[in-house]
């Protein structure tokens, strides 16, 4: 007898891995549909939706009766989106495609695998980013019978990018200034500096970051006293501070601080500015200089300094100029000129030879 076992045995076989892949294709079909994660919205040829997931009710608080059989899919699209879509598929494709549903399952009606963003708009008016992904649905001789829209909500996404974006922006302006600023936590610990902070202390930000606010000013406890009163009151300006650098040199500043609070009026850190005065400081320094010597001369006894108004008459009369001449301030301020003090030919012969 004919012995046939291992044909059958390999029919059989092939038959059993045939009815597990279905029978996984139909999970993962049955997974995908039932999931809460993606909005499933199937189609027939004409776009009327037949199948509205739970995912998609969730996302758009719609229930499945009342859009089976009775809206497209971009009747639930933010309608200037689908009408952008369509001329830019006309410029792509060089033809013409209604704005509408059409705009929606062009590509994929054609055999072209399409992903895009949409909007959504939900039933109570508000929208949502969605990523899409479009495939055509077909029969045994290949025919269009529907379309299968598969959405998941970008939100998320779109908000990490706009925080991104955001962050960017923040640090490029802190990055701009050339006054040293600095983010510091409610423990006095250092979390984000600009270059200008690492210019003036001398160390990268990677060192600075998770070390003591108060380690790189001359007075550490001054700065501790002035961080605590940023705690306490919300707010410090033209706090005197000077940052000592690694070489030794030494930056007098005013520091100005504030406090920034997290969603919920927690206290997250402070936010301190400082501004360079150390310029300003060696001008006053030197003003004070100037005017120290200027009353020494003024006050000097070896010196006779007059000072006149425009027309000449004594204003000022120092000591020295009462001990040279013998007359007090009282006898002569606001009531003659130098000249009346000097003598007359001498005088006359100083005009003449100017004169000449």
């Amino acid at each position: 007898m004919p012995n046939y076992s291992g044909p059958n045995l390999v029919s059989q076989s092939e038959r059993r891995q045939a009815e597990e892949a279905l029978l996984k294709a139909g999970a993962l079909q049955k997974a995908i549909f039932n999931s809460a994660n993606f909005s499933s919205i199937a189609t027939d040829a004409q776009g009327i939706i037949q199948i509205f997931n739970v995912g998609a009710e969730r996302m758009l608080g719609y229930t499945a009766a009342e859009v089976v059989d009775k809206i497209t899919p971009a009747e639930i699209s933010d309608p200037q989106e689908v009408i952008a879509r369509a001329a830019a598929l006309n410029l792509e494709l060089e033809t013409t495609i209604t704005p509408g549903f059409e705009a929606l399952v062009f590509k994929a009606s054609r055999g072209t695998e399409d992903i895009y963003e949409l909007t959504y708009i939900r039933k109570d008016g508000s929208r949502f980013p969605a990523i899409v992904s479009v495939t055509a649905l077909r029969d045994a001789q290949d025919t269009i019978i529907g379309y299968l829209l598969i959405g998941t909500d970008n939100t998320a996404r779109k908000q990490a990018e706009a925080l991104r974006r955001a962050a960017s922006y923040s640090r490029s302006l802190i990055e701009v200034s050339l006054d040293p600023l600095v983010t510091i936590s409610p423990d006095g610990k250092i979390m984000d500096v600009n270059k200008a902070t690492e210019e003036a202390t001398g160390i990268k930000r990677e060192r600075l970051i998770g070390s003591d606010f108060s380690d790189y000013f001359t007075e550490p406890d001054k700065a501790r006293a002035g961080y605590h009163q940023v705690l306490a009151d919300g707010f410090v300006r033209d706090y005197p501070l000077a940052v000592r650098h690694t070489s030794g040199r030494i930056m007098d500043v005013l520091y100005s601080a504030t406090i920034y609070k997290n969603e919920a009026g927690e206290i997250e850190g402070v936010f301190a500015a400082a501004r360079d005065i150390t310029a300003r400081k060696q001008a006053e320094e030197a003003l004070l200089k100037a005017g120290a010597l200027q009353r020494a001369i003024f006050n000097s006894a070896n010196f006779s300094s007059i000072a006149t108004d425009a027309k000449g008459v004594i204003q000022i009369f120092n000591v020295g100029a009462a001990r040279m001449l013998g007359y007090t301030a009282a006898d002569v301020v606001d009531k003659i000129t130098p000249a009346a003090i000097s003598d007359p030919q001498e005088l006359i012969a100083r005009a003449a030879a100017l004169s000449l």
